[in-house]
């Protein structure tokens, strides 16, 4: 894969407000009474839940883990965004009575945050009453969060971006023209890929301020402290196969071979390296941020994503 620079994104605090002003969802418009899931219907596009390649599934198995990977996919947005939300008012405190659009926008990015973790908690009461069995699901958030900003604040930034364009591509390349998918699952996700567009305009700006002034070697650290989490993330996506594969289990009442189990978990690792870190990683939006700040760096992971394919 061959690092392209960008051009300048135009982005503004202006801007996002506005854009975010207009679209402005409630919660209570878009999921609970007759808007219900329909199990019938797969809810994550192949291209991510990778069900096909285990072929010795039968379709309603392939179904069933189609749609438990997709209650932990929102699940892992819930969790990420347990920290993006005191992350974001950490960093527009301090210039509160300076900036009122900045602080305006910053804010906004907050509150939408936390109407997102309460959505993806609905979804989660919802899907659970609806598919029948509890998914275990790693954790928990808190502790999560914390390891997490234990980081400098600039590699915690380059985190949130990378999941800010991993959330655009997903639902542009692979989930809005798809009409296999559960339209109400299509429906979460679209609502909240509204307000993830002007997210990633945010953090862009968070991060590019994060890293004015701040020398090479200190820019190189921040990237190391961003593949660290990444790495602490990778490790958990394999506890959050294991778990997918114990729910599997438990949803069709079969226990597989062990040559079968350990088959299932290992495609499912790897289908979430892709989702939450490759798609991530070599987005042309974050590799163009990182590469103003970080050219070298940014080179050497598009190449390197390939591996989370």
């Amino acid at each position: 894969m061959n690092y392209m620079p960008r051009i300048p994104h135009g982005f503004t605090y202006a801007k996002a407000l506005a854009a975010s002003q207009k679209v402005n969802w409630r919660i209570e418009d878009i999921i609970g009474g007759e808007r219900r899931l329909d199990f019938g219907k797969p809810f994550l596009p192949e291209s991510l839940a990778r069900t096909g390649a285990l072929d010795f599934l039968d379709a309603e198995a392939k179904l069933k883990l189609n749609q438990i990977r997709a209650n932990g996919y929102l699940y892992a947005f819930g969790l990420i965004e347990e920290f993006i939300l005191p992350f974001v008012l950490d960093h527009a405190r301090p210039m509160l009575s300076q900036d009122d659009v900045r602080t305006r926008a910053l804010l906004g990015f907050a509150q939408e945050e936390a109407k997102h973790i309460h959505l993806f908690r609905t979804f989660e009461r919802e899907f659970e009453a609806g598919f029948g069995i509890a998914c275990d699901m790693i954790g928990p958030a808190e502790a999560f969060g914390k390891a997490v900003l234990a980081h400098d604040p600039l590699s915690v930034a380059l985190l949130i971006l990378h999941v800010e364009w991993m959330t655009q591509r997903h639902y542009l390349e692979s989930i809005r023209d798809n009409r296999e998918l559960d339209e109400q699952f299509k429906s979460l996700l679209r609502h909240h890929w509204l307000e993830e567009a002007q997210h990633a305009q945010l953090d862009t700006l968070m991060v590019e301020a994060l890293a004015d002034g701040l020398s090479a070697a200190e820019i190189d650290k921040a990237v190391d402290g961003y593949l660290e989490i990444g790495f602490m993330l990778d490790g958990a996506l394999r506890q959050q196969a294991a778990f997918d594969l114990d729910a599997l289990q438990r949803a069709t009442g079969r226990r597989f071979e062990p040559t079968q189990g350990e088959r299932i978990a290992a495609v499912q690792h790897q289908a979430m390296r892709w989702t939450y870190l490759g798609s991530g990683m070599s987005h042309p939006g974050f590799l163009g941020t990182l590469g103003q700040i970080a050219p070298a760096r940014a080179a050497w992971l598009a190449e390197a994503a390939s591996a989370y394919f």
